[in-house]
């Protein structure tokens, strides 16, 4: 492990570009979809037609092919800078694997009733984090990371916004539930709440943490300074976009889902007459239809963020032990679920 030095102010600087890059590379690619949605005329038509049972197949395809041209693409204009920071897969089976478990993203947002919005949000918090890794603590540079984020977030947004039109939510349609929770202030208020506790989660883990995680599961890492100088002011701008993400993945449609049907049942419930079955179903998901979004959705989030992290970890860096890989993507989880929890707490019902 090569020596640490007394971090000057030229590197104090040059940290700060680095954040601002990484801060970058999480927003770009949500603008790419966002920006496309403003020019939507109705909010009725998927933009292409075909039958049902071909769309999610095709929508598949054409993610891989877009990511594989994607990534041919970087490499030549990068000169292999990618490849050079990570490896390649050197069995089928790690091949399959990686592919799989993408098609199985696909398949959660797809059979989940995501639009391309919310794709490329899930995106930016589950792939986001190994992305915050190569730069900070290896030789990747900031343009680099930002496009290999864009292609992994447009390659999967952009077949969804062929084939399913936007939310009610993120149209912000006039019939929407709690119209007003999506106003500016709570927005922000929200926002703030979440880039607090990813700050927290991520700057504790690096100083007190992830440097032992790193030194004896990261046979390959270049440097631990950046963990041991970490701070709330040097994380923000990345964790600022990771809490802007989950607020709008998180709060936004758990906040205007409306009251339902079966809500009325769970306030009749009965434990004293109900059967065994009836009696854990209800202990296990016997929550409102708005409780069920945020707990659909952070654990959606936690899930995908702790296994992209660790996959990519494992299967894409050098020298990634699988035990430093989980330490790892543990910290992102963590910082996602207690994100969720507490977006819940801001949008419960009196």
């Amino acid at each position: 492990m090569a020596p640490t030095l007394r971090r000057s102010a030229a590197a104090d600087k040059a940290e700060s570009e680095v954040d601002e890059a990484i801060a970058a590379s999480i927003v770009a690619p949500a603008a790419v979809v966002v920006a496309a949605s403003e020019h939507v005329p109705s909010a009725q038509r998927p933009r292409v037609e075909l039958p049902a049972a071909a769309q999610f197949p095709i929508t598949v395809l054409l993610s891989f092919a877009a990511a594989s041209m994607g990534y041919s693409v970087l490499g030549e204009l990068s000169k292999g800078e990618l490849a050079a920071v990570t490896r390649t897969q050197e069995t089928w089976q790690e091949v399959g694997l990686l592919a799989t478990w993408r098609v199985l993203e696909l398949t959660l947002g797809w059979f989940g009733g995501l639009d391309s919005l919310d794709v490329a949000l899930m995106d930016l918090l589950s792939h986001g984090p190994s992305l915050y890794l190569l730069v900070r603590f290896y030789t990747l540079s900031p343009a680099t990371a930002i496009s290999a984020l864009a292609i992994d977030v447009v390659s999967a947004a952009v077949p969804f916004y062929l084939f399913r039109p936007l939310s009610d939510v993120h149209r912000a349609s006039p019939n929407l539930p709690n119209r007003e929770l999506l106003d500016a202030p709570l927005q922000l208020y929200t926002t703030a709440l979440s880039s607090v506790i990813y700050s927290v989660t991520l700057v504790l883990s690096l100083r007190f943490l992830l440097p032992r995680i790193f030194v004896l599961y990261f046979s390959h890492i270049p440097t631990l300074e950046p963990a041991y100088a970490a701070s709330y002011t040097s994380v923000l701008p990345v964790t600022l976009l990771f809490g802007a993400a989950a607020s709008l993945f998180i709060f936004a449609p758990f906040a205007t889902t409306g009251k339902a049907k079966e809500d009325d049942k769970i306030g009749e419930f009965d434990p004293a007459e109900a059967s065994l079955g009836q009696t854990v179903w209800w202990n296990f998901w016997g929550y409102t239809a708005k409780a069920k979004v945020v707990i659909r959705r952070t654990a959606l989030i936690t899930v995908l963020t702790g296994v992209n992290t660790y996959l990519n970890c494992t299967m894409n860096i050098y020298g990634v032990e699988p035990t430093g890989a989980a330490i790892y993507s543990l910290v992102w989880v963590v910082a996602a679920l207690f994100t969720g929890m507490s977006l819940g707490l801001v949008g419960e019902d009196e």
